[in-house]
């Protein structure tokens, strides 16, 4: 039930930031005039460029390179509500500013951060965030500075995604965090124009008695699993030898061939002193006679 109230609250913020943003965008319409006064400011700047023709025309054009792009402020106000670029453009010298804005991918560190998993196991979490500018009007207009603002969200959103996460998961399900993490980030923004790209966690540090405790366990369970395949091949080996003794038993002369073979071996390895088995067939008779 929570997530289907969840849902139905999301989309009416999203209908009413929707209405919204239609009544900024009308606002801005009628905002985006210049007004007489605007106007005339203009016509004094084209007349000043044209009476210090041709010094002035090394004050109106600018150059911006393929992988930027300029947002000219007339007056205060976004010129064409489009970027300009690239190559040359036109500015005014008196009335017109412009902002580069760099649109190729950026990437920055995310400092190690403190998380309380869901376990309650605090671990320290650092990792990388791949980003560019998509919208260079929205991050210009719509946020201060677009790279400190994305990156302390980054933080931030990589505690919140973890928060929710138990160790096993943490150690074993990264790339399942990482995806959850760039879609919170790309969904929070989006206003800014900005796109995020990739994001990867780079190391986990556990406390040292987890890590000590967790080697110790993985140990007990190596030396289970050890001690469980010598018991197997106990088991066998007892079988096969119980196989070789009823062969044995069905030919007594394996039994000095078996004496023999042992003796080549004993021979071959060029020791002092041979141990020669008496065989139990000799010492029958004795036995018999008491």
């Amino acid at each position: 039930m929570s997530d289907h109230y969840i849902s139905i609250l999301r989309k009416i913020s999203q209908q009413l930031s929707s209405v919204t943003k239609h009544r900024c965008d009308s606002a801005d319409k009628n905002s985006g005039r210049l007004g007489c006064f605007g106007w005339l400011l203009v016509l004094v700047s084209l007349l000043f460029i044209i009476v210090t023709f041709p010094l002035s025309i090394f004050m109106c054009l600018k150059i911006v390179n393929e992988y930027e792009r300029a947002v000219i402020f007339r007056l205060g106000r976004i010129l064409d509500r489009k970027p300009k670029g690239p190559g040359l453009f036109f500015v005014l010298p008196c009335t017109d500013a412009f902002v580069k804005v760099d649109l190729r991918t950026v990437s920055f560190d995310i400092p190690p951060q403190e998380i309380l998993t869901k376990d309650s196991v605090t671990v320290a979490v650092d990792g990388v965030v791949y980003f560019r500018i998509n919208c260079p009007i929205s991050s210009v207009a719509n946020v201060s500075n677009a790279h400190s603002s994305t990156r302390l969200l980054a933080q931030t959103t990589l505690r919140n995604v973890l928060g929710t996460k138990n160790l096993a998961e943490l150690l074993s399900d990264r790339e399942g965090i990482s995806l959850s993490m760039q879609e919170s980030l790309d969904e929070a923004t989006d206003p800014w124009g900005i796109k995020v790209e990739r994001v990867e966690i780079k190391d986990v540090k556990l406390p040292q008695q987890l890590q000590r405790a967790m080697a110790a366990e993985a140990e007990a369970s190596r030396e289970a699993r050890a001690k469980i395949i010598a018991a197997e091949g106990e088991m066998k080996a007892s079988r096969a030898l119980k196989e070789a003794s009823l062969v044995i038993a069905e030919s007594p002369s394996a039994l000095q061939l078996r004496y023999l073979q042992t003796l080549n071996t004993i021979a071959a390895e060029k020791n002092s002193t041979i141990v020669f088995p008496l065989p139990i067939d000799m010492m029958q008779a004795f036995m018999n006679s008491k």
